[in-house]
């Protein structure tokens, strides 16, 4: 994969949930066993990458989340002292 690890969630081909869905299969593989040690490394290389989408978009909606109460309690004032 050529990604250098720097691209955005939004620029991730992956969305949040195709990302975890995708890694709860990887974690269920590696847990059920049967796999050679090579399948095995490359099961644990991509849930690491998936970790990582998934991070990302968390990151992302926890921005946003903050920003917008942020922005929410800019413009209220003393409105909530009631």
């Amino acid at each position: 994969m050529s990604s250098t690890g720097t691209e955005t969630a939004a620029e991730s081909p992956l969305g949040y949930e195709h990302a975890r869905d995708e890694l709860i299969d990887v974690v269920r593989r590696l847990e059920a066993g049967g796999t050679s040690l090579e399948e095995s490394l490359a099961l644990w290389e991509r849930g690491e990458e998936l970790a990582k989408v998934c991070r990302r978009w968390l990151d992302g909606a926890r921005a946003r989340l903050d920003a917008a109460l942020a922005e929410r309690g800019e413009g209220d004032g003393d409105e909530g002292q009631e």
